[in-house]
């Protein structure tokens, strides 16, 4: 009887041993078993559980990454689904993925830390910083011959203003592919807001000469290595390999890796769920940046009535959301909320679909993750369900759900 009563109280202690190192655990990965949801509510990670893996199911989602950040911080942290789905590997929180248009979120905070630096002036007209004719830049002759451009300034290509198309090669009122277009402007600099990835790219070009330092090292330098974003590159790195994903469309066909051979500010960033909820987290806590810069990137600098966000150069405009006053900032786009100003990002192609939000009076944000090209169609559910955000514009950007017709 003795020897059985002892065995119990070694099961009941190694039960509260398990038990114990499990919190630990969790405390250790700052991750809790609650999250709380902009109204105060909380969900438990059960039911994060649940929602995510439905949904996903429901609209064929082949990969998902989350991070809810709470009091500024990752308060939870999980990969659903498959980094190689014919091999049956499951994605984790440290497996690479293709960021598509975080990147540009990243190249606004790089570019706010070298203002508050001096090295660049958010309204000094990009052509005061040449050293040499811009067609040498790249593929500029047919703008260089619009005096137009001179107008230009870093504040217009963070906030979308430049007038030029989002990729040059691209028709802007189809999105489809067209090589007989030139890169030129379509409207007058600082006039109105249109998505431009080539604004950010002729901004980075001339920095890049101006300051005699490639993207890259500037990247490592201003925030990278600072914020401790081991995982993240705009260039591939060959100790990616062994953990990153494959992509998959809307089909469910594999699209491979995105092995970035060249850093461009506008679109070629590598991450993982880990590194860019800990971006968020940075910036969300005010990290590198004065109260007053933080305050300037975030400022409303262009009022958005435009019906989509893609294709750029539609002229259809709407009311639709006004109720928020969709505007865009310096590489982020700003809503009014009952919660107050929040700010978000998306990142969009064939295979990758990416967003995050976050509510800086509230402390509280989410980063969603994914190698799908079905996944922004479970974007509205889970905003509402996880965070209680009702307000992320998802018909501008397209988030058509799972259970309705696109437009």
């Amino acid at each position: 009887m003795k020897r059985l009563h002892l065995q119990k109280q070694f099961f009941y202690i190694k039960a509260l041993i398990v038990l114990l190192m499990s919190i630990t655990n969790i405390a250790a990965l700052g991750q809790t078993t609650t999250v709380r949801r902009l109204d105060g509510s909380s969900l438990s990670v059960s039911q994060i559980d649940s929602t995510v893996r439905y949904l996903m199911s429901a609209a064929k989602v082949e990969g998902l990454e989350l991070a809810v950040i709470n009091n500024n911080r990752v308060a939870y942290q999980k990969a659903y689904g498959f980094k190689d789905k014919e091999k049956n590997i499951p994605l984790d929180t440290n497996t690479v993925m293709y960021g598509a248009s975080f990147s540009k979120a990243v190249f606004a905070y790089i570019n706010m830390r070298l203002v508050e630096k001096g090295l660049i002036d958010l309204d000094k007209p990009l052509v005061y910083y040449l050293k040499k004719p811009l067609s040498e830049y790249g593929n500029y002759e047919e703008l260089e011959k619009d005096e137009r451009w001179k107008k230009i300034t870093p504040r217009m290509c963070l906030s979308h203003t430049t007038g030029l198309p989002n990729v040059w090669w691209m028709n802007v009122k189809t999105g489809m592919r067209d090589t007989t277009l030139v890169n030129r402007l379509y409207f007058e600099p600082g006039s109105r807001y249109a998505y431009s990835g080539e604004g950010f790219k002729l901004l980075q070009r001339i920095e890049e000469v101006y300051l005699g330092k490639d993207l890259e090292k500037i990247a490592r330098e201003e925030l990278f290595v600072p914020a401790k974003m081991d995982r993240t590159s705009y260039l591939w790195q060959a100790g990616f390999e062994a953990n990153s994903a494959i992509g998959y469309d809307e089909n469910g066909n594999a699209g491979g890796k995105v092995r970035s051979r060249k850093a461009v500010g506008a679109g070629s960033m590598l991450t993982t769920i880990s590194d860019y909820s800990r971006f968020i987290s940075y910036v969300l806590r005010g990290k590198g940046l004065s109260a007053k810069t933080f305050k300037e990137m975030l400022r409303p600098q262009i009022r958005i009535r435009s019906l989509y966000e893609f294709p750029t150069m539609l002229d259809e405009t709407t009311h639709r959301d006004d109720k928020i006053k969709l505007s865009y900032g310096l590489g982020w786009g700003v809503i009014n909320t009952p919660y107050g100003t929040a700010f978000f990002k998306g990142g969009h192609d064939d295979c990758w679909r990416n967003y995050s939000i976050s509510f800086p009076d509230k402390r509280t944000g989410i980063v969603i993750m994914c190698n799908s090209g079905n996944g922004e169609r479970i974007f509205k559910e889970l905003l509402e369900k996880l965070i209680g955000d009702t307000f992320t514009p998802w018909e501008w950007n397209r988030f058509t759900p799972y259970n309705k017709s696109k437009k």
